[in-house]
């Protein structure tokens, strides 16, 4: 997909990676609909800051019907409680699966016809390395992340007779608010990680791998089980 003249909904747009693709897509020539909760967090010169909340079916129809020439949709949004599966609260893991599953499903429902409309487009779902990899501390957030990459494939097929092409985004730590915790030189430069998903968009990639750990984990997933 050509990212000049594309028009882009970038959600989580107001931070972090949200933040740094909304910039990158802006310097390639696209026009930005940067959305979030509260739009007024939104500090960015040059992009239509858009209320949109991945939790809240109402306003994700309200942000189709604003952004009605969308040709890219950005699935960023996303939390990370650091909850376990069995030990944890049962109402956090409810809110991890509908924020980073059930939220990134009902964005694409809404904006797919709209870009199938307009010509069609792409999609881009941030997802982690957690998709295929599951630490127990943060079993809540690995198990949302796994579910959406089920998705971001089911909805590749689903979609490509639209005219519409779905990729993935899988990256480990970035230094963003959401890992303010893990030492900087575990972390990827959150300007990096949005260049090369832009990159991978441009190309048509089913899967963009941002960080050597992503891609020594992937690589893994072709092993048999016992010679992990």
């Amino acid at each position: 997909m050509e990212l000049k003249n594309a028009v882009a909904v970038v959600t989580g747009a107001n931070r972090g990676l949200g933040r740094q693709l909304a910039t990158q897509l802006l310097d390639r020539g696209a026009t930005v609909y940067a959305a979030a909760r509260r739009p007024e967090s939104v500090d960015l010169a040059g992009v239509t800051p858009l209320r949109l909340d991945v939790t809240d079916e109402e306003s994700i129809r309200a942000a189709a019907r604003i952004a009605s020439d969308a040709t890219l949709l950005v699935n960023n949004a996303g939390i990370s409680t650091g909850t376990p599966l069995l030990a944890g609260d049962p109402a956090a893991v409810r809110l991890e699966m509908a924020t980073n599953f059930f939220g990134p499903l009902a964005v694409t429902r809404a904006f797919a016809p709209v870009i199938e409309g307009n010509g069609g487009g792409a999609v881009l779902n941030v997802l982690s390395v957690l998709s295929w990899l599951h630490p127990a501390g943060v079993g809540a957030y690995a198990a949302a992340k796994a579910a959406a990459w089920a998705l971001t494939g089911a909805v590749r097929e689903e979609l490509a007779p639209r005219g519409i092409t779905v990729s993935a985004l899988h990256v480990g730590y970035m230094d963003t608010d959401m890992a303010s915790v893990i030492p900087a030189d575990q972390k990827a430069d959150p300007a990096d990680v949005a260049a090369q998903a832009l990159d991978g968009i441009q190309q048509g990639l089913p899967e963009i791998l941002a960080d050597d750990v992503t891609r020594l984990v992937k690589q893994g997933l072709a092993l048999a089980p016992n010679a992990a």
